[in-house]
């Protein structure tokens, strides 16, 4: 009887530990968000070796008396793999120094594939207050806790509030450079042969460039809302064109849409994936659509990829009209349209690069 209660009390204690563990999950992304705005990557990596405590408090250029709190907040940084302890000092004082771990690269502001505005756009309280009205959501009828909080949908949202644009399309753009690098290294067969490309929600056509960069032949069409590409200059090969995907696409030898369809239900990806159909040539004239989104699997031994990847489902519940599918749930898409074929390559972590033929 004395060992059940003693196997029963350390059940409800690790219950406990883990609701709590749960409850307190958002510290490690205010905690990041408070060393990227503090510049602290970026102050250890221009220290070029291991860097104090003391020293980063005074490159910091915080009183002595906050060095006991910059010791903490590095603490759980380093506890959560964005750091690494080491110890430093002279042979009097020994100090605890910190070295960036390879995560934290990605935070470097002069690093040009830096996920900095991602992180910044996704935890501004414009886009974190919706997950405080979920639970009101669900009982209403709106089409998202987005709405429920703000009034109005995500597109017009941005349209109206010029610093969630610029972040939205800062975070946006500092994505497709990350991308960019990928598939133009690993995946330059599917570019081969085409003569032209129209990048449907291009946002500012860091993606775009990229592939002029790397295909000076292909003529490339940047294709985004008015209030994205208005003022955008383009080059020889590249333009910007103002629409409505729901409208018409540009016609290309092939369509790209780079982390577009997650963003809308069934429904409404099925009248994109028509205008796409529209705006390419026939399978045998060379025509296809190239996506690039996830695919929703659960790996073995992967479980936090696939945690990742419910994370952004619920993000494109709470945000948006999306959802994250599965490739049952692509095929049936493209079945639906009248899609011939398709292909995945599970190239980019998280998500697939999938080419689709008419």
């Amino acid at each position: 009887m004395a060992l059940q209660n003693d196997e029963l009390s350390k059940e409800l204690l690790d219950s406990q530990a883990h609701i709590w563990n749960h409850v307190f999950s958002f510290i490690n992304s205010m905690s990041l968000k408070c060393a990227v705005e503090l510049h602290i990557p970026d102050i250890i990596n221009r220290h070029g070796s291991s860097m104090l405590l003391s020293e980063l408090v005074k490159a910091l250029g915080l009183k002595h008396e906050r060095t006991h709190f910059v010791y903490r907040l590095m603490r759980i940084l380093v506890h959560s793999g964005f750091f690494v302890k080491q110890s430093a000092g002279n042979d009097d004082v020994e100090e605890e120094g910190y070295l960036l771990a390879p995560a934290s690269r990605l935070l470097i502001k002069n690093e040009p594939l830096n996920v900095r505005p991602y992180l910044l756009a996704m935890l501004d309280p414009m886009l974190l207050d919706p997950w405080q009205h979920m639970s009101e959501w669900f009982q209403k009828d709106d089409v998202n806790p987005l709405y429920t909080t703000h009034g109005r949908m995500f597109w017009d949202l941005a349209s109206h509030e010029p610093k969630l644009n610029e972040l939205f399309n800062g975070a946006m753009a500092s994505e497709a450079r990350l991308v960019a690098s990928v598939i133009l290294k690993h995946c330059r067969g599917v570019f081969e042969g085409l003569d032209s490309i129209v990048d449907v929600g291009g946002g500012i056509g860091t993606l775009t460039k990229a592939i002029v960069e790397g295909f000076p032949d292909i003529k490339c069409i940047c294709f985004d809302l008015p209030h994205v590409v208005n003022g955008l200059v383009g080059s020889k090969n590249l333009s910007y064109v103002g629409g409505d995907m729901f409208q018409a696409i540009p016609t290309a030898h092939a369509v790209l849409l780079k982390w577009i369809l997650h963003d809308w239900n069934d429904e409404e990806c099925m009248k994109i994936l028509k205008k796409c159909k529209e705006a390419i040539p026939s399978r045998e004239n060379g025509g296809k659509l190239i996506i690039i989104d996830m695919v929703v699997k659960a790996h073995e031994g992967e479980h936090e990829l696939l945690k990742t990847q419910l994370f952004f489902d619920m993000l494109m519940m709470t945000t948006l009209t999306g959802r994250e599918r599965s490739e049952d749930d692509w095929a049936k898409l493209f079945l639906d349209v009248g899609f011939s074929d398709y292909k995945i390559n599970p190239i980019l972590g998280l998500r697939s690069l999938i080419e689709v033929y008419p």
